[in-house]
């Protein structure tokens, strides 16, 4: 340096843009424009000074943000005017300044195309590493136990960098500068095969494990995130074993393809669906099965859509090199229990399942499971937000900005966590069900990295409105031991709230109609709600209609058996005699039989007498009563939502449109029309499919013709559509378009799921309005 007292600028960038290859790319684009300056991290993000025309920064700032690096984020950039700035000779990037980074951390992320081409060099040193990583790719927060992401504070730090590792790391212009997973061949982590009593097997772990999959073998391999099973998606007979060993008798399993050209041998693919899979993040992606496929029909039973994803690890790149079939690849776990992340527990609990181990010495610290999505009218929505996009932050609405630091602790089911601190919403990744003790772990170890990650104490925790639920009493637990207040929040306030705050909704704007269909949320009646339309902003909202309640005998019971919900239905059309009534209008239809089967008796004198038998608006029990009337599920369950994707599918089946049934509209929205209609088609033997389609279209005109009537009378032009029953792609898209057809504006969850994975950001932004506004 010298000459001080040049004239420039200094430029603050906030968002993503530690570890990510940031500052190389500032000093790349400013060397190719003859600017002089530096480049530096900070406990803000990244600050750059420079020595130049008011034109030239402006030039340099567009490009940078065109030639972001790919993690990458940049939130905000602030221009100063500075008239004392040192005279740079060329441009460097200069040491960190002292002080602890608050930036967070960027996701792990999917092996990039440059490190790829390296694992398959024979020439490169990484050649056949399943440990390649560069800033551009790898490990991030599956491997951090503390801030500052450093080396030291991840579970790499057991592994010395050789010489030629060192070098990369400390060369500004190696996409692997400051790369904190950077290993290779002769420093970083190793892969070891063992059977189920956890003998070593002989052999290239890789090769081998390719040969037992060949073999028809089930195989656990330490992934990202977490421990997989992987077999042979071809083979029903292997699909079975390993559905009989998981004890998961039903519910689909996730495949993995080689590369998007097997992908579309099994699965119709679209623009969106592609990117989706090729993206960093690498989620499973739901889509329609080919006719033909040769993949097993037990991968995913009795459903006509698949969930499959790209090999988003060196592992798995370099696995499916002696491999030409897809691999079912699910969570390593028993049916309903957390995916397992630490070696010796999955020798000690899957052992029974797995007749082989793809091990290695590198350990995960924090659990992610794969991130789901799918695409619904054009649009990628997701339904699991976890590797790969956790914990990316959502910046809000500038009226946030003030906002006191705050907590929000989710749902029971799906759960997440929020924090809100400066104008950003930071959501954990998908933790679980908060009935498993394991989870109750997996939210406070997570929750203290978190806070430590973001510098915050919450001064406001809010929580469920549920008393009973684990996720409020954990928040109420923080609370007190953290010197904070809480705050309940409705559940279905919170739905809304998360698809406002998504969206750039602000604490004062002006109020939506909000219309959240889900499995069950706890009312400020004291009842249960699952069908509502809500007239609502971040600080209220007013019930303005809502589905006919319905008992639920048996309680929780209730949301595992389907002929429990079809038998409330009945009997709340057609009275206590419910079974004479249908028999003297409809005869003997099969649903009579099937009930016939069950203690009916018992039930009626549950519901007459209010015992165990709370009653509900739920909409994903309304899907339950129809699919359990036409011989769906009707029984049990074995995975939630089994009984409402099973009637999609067979809706989906019936070619054409189908006529909706009559339904009543209005504050109270009942079923009696729609039931008539129902046992009527059976009567005259239309088909499964036909009925299935008719409900689909009659909910959706019911939910729409609604929605604009309370629209118009409140003066309202926006419509948000939540809850999980949401994720129903058909009935997401035809409300849509009847919306769209009426001309209101439609908002619905993109970036965060529509299931209670995104309660918490709800209850956290409602939670700061209220604040901000009592200020």
């Amino acid at each position: 340096m010298a000459e001080a007292g040049a004239r420039g600028w200094q430029v603050r960038v906030r968002g993503l843009v530690q570890g990510v290859g940031f500052r190389p790319t500032v000093w790349r684009l400013a060397t190719e424009a003859g600017l002089k300056g530096q480049v530096l991290n900070d406990s803000e993000g990244v600050l750059i000074r420079v020595v130049c025309e008011r034109w030239e920064i402006d030039h340099f700032i567009a490009k940078l943000r065109r030639e972001v690096p790919p993690l990458a984020r940049i939130d905000s950039v602030e221009v100063l005017s500075l008239d004392d700035l040192p005279g740079f000779v060329g441009f460097t990037i200069g040491k960190s300044q002292a002080g602890l980074a608050r930036t967070g951390i960027v996701p792990d992320a999917a092996t990039c195309a440059e490190c790829r081409d390296e694992i398959a060099d024979a020439d490169n040193r990484r050649f056949g590493y399943a440990f390649t990583n560069c800033t551009n790719c790898g490990p991030r927060l599956s491997i951090t136990r503390a801030i500052p992401y450093d080396r030291a504070n991840t579970s790499m730090d057991r592994f010395t960098m050789c010489t030629d590792c060192q070098r990369e790391y400390e060369d500004p212009l190696d996409r692997r500068f400051h790369a904190q997973p950077n290993a290779c061949p002769a420093c970083g982590p190793k892969l070891d095969l063992v059977d189920a009593a956890g003998n070593a097997l002989d052999g290239d772990p890789l090769r081998e494990t390719a040969r037992l999959l060949n073999a028809g073998k089930i195989v656990a391999i330490k992934g990202l995130g977490g421990f997989q099973l992987a077999c042979d998606a071809t083979l029903d007979a292997v699909v079975a074993r390993l559905r009989q060993r998981k004890r998961r008798p039903a519910k689909p399993f996730a495949l993995m393809v080689r590369d998007l050209i097997q992908a579309a041998e099994i699965v119709r693919l679209d623009a969106d669906a592609e990117t989706a899979l090729r993206s960093p993040a690498a989620p499973i992606v739901l889509a329609r099965k080919r006719a033909g496929t040769r993949i097993a029909e037990c991968v995913a039973p009795r459903q006509k859509r698949l969930g499959l994803m790209l090999p988003n690890t060196p592992l798995h790149h370099l696995l499916f090199r002696h491999l030409d079939f897809p691999l079912v690849m699910t969570s390593g776990n028993l049916s309903s229990d957390p995916q397992i992340i630490a070696n010796d527990e999955a020798l000690a609990r899957l052992g029974g399942i797995a007749d082989a181990f793809l091990l290695h010495d590198r350990d995960i610290v924090n659990r992610l499971d794969d991130s789901v999505v799918q695409v619904v009218g054009g649009r990628v929505c997701s339904l699991r937000r976890a590797r790969g996009h956790a914990p990316s932050p959502l910046v809000l609405h500038d009226g946030f900005r003030d906002a006191p630091d705050i907590l929000a602790t989710g749902s029971d089911l799906k759960n997440t966590f929020c924090l809100l601190k400066g104008g950003h919403a930071i959501v954990s990744q998908h933790i679980g069900d908060m009935e498993s003790a394991i989870c109750h772990r997996d939210f406070r170890s997570n929750l203290a990295l978190y806070q430590d990650m973001h510098d915050l104490e919450p001064k406001l925790v809010a929580v469920d409105g549920h008393p009973g639920y684990f996720s409020s009493r954990i928040g109420h637990e923080i609370a007190a031991g953290q010197g904070a207040d809480t705050v309940s929040i409705q559940h279905h306030h919170a739905h809304v709230a998360a698809v406002l705050a998504e969206h750039g909704y602000g604490p004062n704007d002006g109020p939506v109609l909000g219309v959240v269909l889900d499995g069950l949320g706890y009312g400020i009646d004291g009842t249960i709600w699952g069908g509502e339309f809500l007239l609502a902003d971040f600080r209220d909202f007013e019930r303005l209609a809502h589905f006919q309640p319905i008992a639920l005998p048996g309680g929780d019971q209730a949301n595992r058996h389907p002929w429990r919900n079809t038998f409330a239905h009945l009997s709340a059309v057609f009275g206590p005699d419910m079974m004479r009534e249908i028999r003297c209008q409809f005869g003997e239809i099969p649903v009579l039989a099937d009930l016939e089967t069950k203690p009916i008796s018992t039930l009626s004198k549950m519901i007459d007498r209010g015992v165990n038998a709370p009653l509900s608006t739920s909409a994903g029990r309304l899907f339950d009563a129809v699919a359990g009337a036409l011989g769906i599920c009707f029984d049990e369950i074995t995975f939630e939502g089994q009984a409402a994707m099973e009637l999609q599918v067979l809706a989906e089946e019936h070619p054409g449109d189908a006529r909706p049934y009559p339904c009543d509209v209005g504050p109270v929205i009942g079923w009696g029309a729609l039931w008539r209609g129902i046992l009527g088609d059976l009567q005259s033997g239309r088909t499964a499919p036909e009925i299935a389609a008719r409900f689909h279209a009659t909910l959706a005109a019911c939910v729409s013709q609604n929605a604009v009537a309370l629209a118009k009378t409140r003066a309202i032009d926006t419509v948000v559509l939540s809850g999980g029953v949401f994720q129903n792609g058909l009935l997401q898209s035809r409300v849509l378009e009847a919306l769209a057809a009426a001309n209101l504006k439609a908002l619905s969850p993109r970036q965060f799921p529509s299931n209670d994975g995104g309660i918490s950001l709800g209850q956290a932004t409602i939670a700061a309005a209220r604040m901000t506004w009592r200020r």
